[in-house]
């Protein structure tokens, strides 16, 4: 059950942030930037009937090195980049090995529009026979890859939606006895490989009725930047930091999971700003002592510092700067100071992510209009970041303008900002 904390508010000393490493970060080799490769599969109309997907660790045509750690970032890139964006809604052929059928890690993948492809060099245990058929009973489509004919096989080619083969290394009387083999079956016959016109007319004279291949389209390389997942983690923290009502034991166990950012806030609990009698050890007796809104805001830096780690410090600065600021003027606005640090602390996820605003706000725990400012709409949220956007570019009449039409006194933004700036200038000193 939720549970409302009490206990005292106290003002956020400047020390409660921790240091975070500053290292050199190149854009293009940071895990956050992600490949994945896709080739059409074309029916007899000349139409797309679904995409390959392959995985792909860099911008390079093929891939080489261990196939269940391909598999399973593929299956993980086919998360992150969203099946919708890679197939527009047609099927997706994956890619399996063994571990990714039996260890279950393909059901992530929407079953109704996945086709899983057992690949050539899979041994066709009973294991991974029942595992196939309990697959496709939850809706997922099977593909024979690289298919050549063997009475081991057999199993397999009754689940078989699909039957792969390979156009150049299956020779042309392998391939008539294959269709033998298969008439009467409801099975697509899909030749891959198929690299030239004559590999394209014989295929279709065959009987083959999907195509794969260079003659129509080599793979295409997409790439995209992806939040980590400890970073996506500190998002569900900050959700639930945001709630009316903390789910106790909910939050302590998403702290928990991460050991840099436990040990961030134990060090910024336990520091001279806080003056504790004795040292706090645990998640569950920080927010105990400390109460709900001053644990709120110890995380919400901790996170924030974590977040940026491998950045230019000065983004944090700025952030901290902006939270600060939104959360002080708040008041001369009538809007929320809880809100609006949020709001400035969020400005600047782009730079402390490398990933444009729109791919980041819709995993933020904000309400719609805080969402809608930081994507750049003009509203009430968004007045007071959009003044000390002004100043950060020095427009003077802008900000004088912004802040008659606040009817609100310039210099009462001006002490708000050099109060901001004194508070993260004491805060990230405190840490070096």
């Amino acid at each position: 059950m939720p549970m409302k904390f009490t206990g005292s508010i106290r003002k956020m000393s400047p020390q409660a942030v921790a240091d975070s490493p500053i290292r050199a970060v190149d854009p293009e080799t940071t895990p956050e930037l992600r490949f994945v490769a896709r080739q059409p599969i074309l029916d007899l109309r000349g139409r797309v009937h679904g995409y390959e997907l392959l995985f792909r660790n860099g911008a390079v045509s093929a891939f080489s090195g261990n196939g269940d750690f391909a598999t399973r970032a593929m299956i993980d890139n086919a998360v992150v980049f969203g099946f919708d964006r890679l197939t527009g809604g047609l099927p997706a052929f994956v890619n399996c090995t063994a571990e990714s059928l039996l260890d279950d890690l393909v059901d992530v993948l929407p079953s109704g529009g996945t086709v899983l492809e057992i690949l050539e060099n899979l041994e066709p245990t009973p294991r991974l026979i029942h595992a196939c058929r309990e697959l496709k009973a939850r809706g997922f489509r099977i593909a024979l890859d690289d298919f050549v004919w063997e009475p081991r096989f057999e199993p397999l080619v009754e689940l078989a939606d699909y039957i792969k083969v390979d156009f150049l290394l299956t020779p042309p009387d392998q391939r008539r006895q294959l269709f033998k083999r298969t008439q009467g079956k409801k099975i697509a016959m899909l030749a891959e490989k198929v690299e030239t016109e004559d590999n394209y007319r014989s295929a279709r004279s065959e009987g083959f009725t999907l195509f794969q291949g260079y003659y129509f389209c080599r793979p295409q390389l997409i790439k995209s930047r992806t939040v980590p997942a400890n970073q996506l983690m500190y998002l569900e923290i900050l959700r639930q930091l945001r709630a009316e009502f903390i789910d106790f034991q909910q939050l302590c166990t998403a702290v928990k999971r991460d050991t840099s950012l436990t040990f961030r806030l134990m060090r910024l609990v336990n520091s001279a700003a806080y003056a504790m009698q004795q040292e706090v050890k645990s998640v569950k007796g920080a927010i105990m002592v400390l109460g709900e809104d001053t644990f709120r805001r110890i995380a919400m830096l901790a996170i924030a510092t974590a977040m940026n780690s491998g950045r230019p410090s000065e983004i944090l600065r700025m952030a901290l700067i902006r939270a600060r600021f939104c959360e002080l003027a708040a008041a001369l606005c009538s809007l929320c100071p809880a809100e609006q640090y949020l709001l400035g602390m969020f400005s600047l996820l782009p730079a402390m992510l490398r990933m444009p605003m729109e791919s980041v706000t819709p995993m933020l725990p904000v309400r719609d209009a805080i969402r809608q400012s930081l994507e750049g709409a003009d509203l009430p949220e968004r007045v007071l970041l959009g003044w000390l956007e002004k100043h950060e570019q020095t427009d003077w009449p802008a900000c004088e303008s912004a802040a008659r039409s606040l009817s609100l006194d310039p210099e009462q933004l001006f002490d708000a900002y050099r109060e901001a700036i004194l508070w993260a200038e004491a805060a990230l000193n405190s840490a070096s």
